[in-house]
């Protein structure tokens, strides 16, 4: 299993939005490092969703329900199912994950405007614990 991280500026799509679907299809990917992390992604893999924006924290868990497929007229684009798992009980703010040393080599703290970036396994762990996630 993989691990990512999908931001989304809530405004646009938030977790609420997720939660209420059931299901939704990532789309509108543009960025071609974002794209290739999307067509690396398999079913089964788990994803944070990231409220981007003012926000600013990872809010909830996903899991990639449906690989990547084309996205739009263009075969480099690509977009994946994801279905939510749980919300963090405790959301994890960005003023949090940069205090925290052992996510101090996150993706998405070197390339900051990527909207989806993997997560080691060792950060994941990290960051389910700064959630209080349990599951």
């Amino acid at each position: 299993m993989a691990y990512w991280l999908m931001k989304s500026e809530p405004e646009s799509y938030a977790w609420a939005d997720l939660l209420a679907e059931g299901t939704t299809e990532w789309t509108g990917v543009r960025n071609p490092a974002a794209a290739l992390h999307l067509k690396a992604m398999a079913v089964g893999d788990r994803a944070f969703f990231y409220h981007s924006g003012k926000e600013k924290a990872v809010v909830g868990v996903m899991e990639i329900v449906r690989g990547a497929r084309q996205d739009g007229d263009l075969p480099r684009w690509v977009s994946v199912a994801v279905a939510p798992v749980a919300a963090m009980p405790r959301p994890v703010t960005l003023a949090a994950i940069r205090a925290e040393p052992k996510l101090a080599g996150l993706e998405m703290l070197r390339q900051s405007r990527l909207s989806v970036s993997p997560v080691d396994a060792a950060q994941w762990a990290v960051m389910l614990a700064l959630g209080a996630f349990d599951g």
